[in-house]
């Protein structure tokens, strides 16, 4: 045997490394999953093999997510608006329909939020309803669908924002819906590991997505270069890393922030 065989045997590589578990033939269903981090998640696993079921609340962006995860893997999707109790219903009821049996739930929908002060009271009401109530009657249903299965195996996965650990006046709204986020993914995982599910939070820190509405393409581009911003993409392999972690093993929060940066 030569030396890399020698290294390379199945001895070594149990000591070296854990096994890890295949992601192809599992189903997931991704919220916010036509822009931004939400779609280069679901693009991502849609290449490994995953079936994906994706919403968003644009016509346009839905089309053009599922054409490019056509083009890597399987998917399919709907529109509407899960900030709505009737959205919310559609997407579940649709997900259970198409993939009745995924095992895999990731919440990325969200929307930007202000300061308390600069918000009206309609605005405050929609960015708690899609940031954290849509976010936690989606868990709900997501936890009763995969318990339903009876596998008792299955993965919940929350983005959650950097914002939580460096709180900013003008961010307040935000900032209380994923503060909130990060302690229901905390009980939750506690709540429901009995039942085989587990659960994690993915927070990254600035990620160029349609976050920043006063912030042009080019603008980002040049941060991302500077490595002052994230990709997409970098935090989707980050809920990757958690979904490929033996099922012994619980990834309870990754933080992610940009090299450059006085986070």
């Amino acid at each position: 045997m030569n030396d890399h065989a020698s290294r390379t045997d199945a001895r070594n590589l149990s000591d070296a490394h854990t096994a890890r578990p295949e992601l192809a033939g599992r189903n997931a269903i991704i919220t916010g999953g036509t822009t931004g981090i939400g779609r280069a998640i679901a693009v991502l696993l849609a290449s490994e093999g995953v079936d994906v079921f994706i919403c968003g609340r644009d016509e346009d962006h839905l089309a053009d997510a599922l054409a490019r995860i056509g083009e890597v893997g399987t998917g399919d999707g709907i529109a509407c608006d899960l900030a709505e109790r009737e959205g919310l219903d559609r997407f579940f009821e649709a997900s259970a329909a198409r993939a009745g049996s995924y095992d895999i739930a990731i919440f990325c929908a969200a929307v930007p939020a202000e300061g308390l002060t600069d918000m009206d009271e309609d605005a405050i009401r929609y960015a708690l309803a899609d940031n954290f109530t849509g976010l936690v009657i989606g868990a709900h249903k997501a936890v009763a669908q995969i318990r339903k299965q009876g596998t008792g195996s299955g993965d919940l996965v929350f983005i959650g924002s950097y914002s939580t650990h460096k709180l900013g006046g003008g961010s307040t709204i935000y900032a209380a819906t994923k503060t909130g986020v990060a302690g229901f993914a905390e009980a939750l995982r506690r709540e429901i590991a009995q039942d085989g599910i587990k659960v994690s939070l993915i927070t990254p820190a600035l990620t160029g997505s349609d976050f920043q509405p006063d912030m042009d393409e080019e603008e980002k581009r040049g941060k991302i270069r500077d490595e002052a911003m994230m990709r997409a993409e970098d935090v989707a392999v980050a809920v990757h890393y958690a979904l490929t972690q033996p099922r012994r093993t619980v990834i309870q929060e990754v933080v992610l922030a940009q090299r450059n940066t006085d986070a």
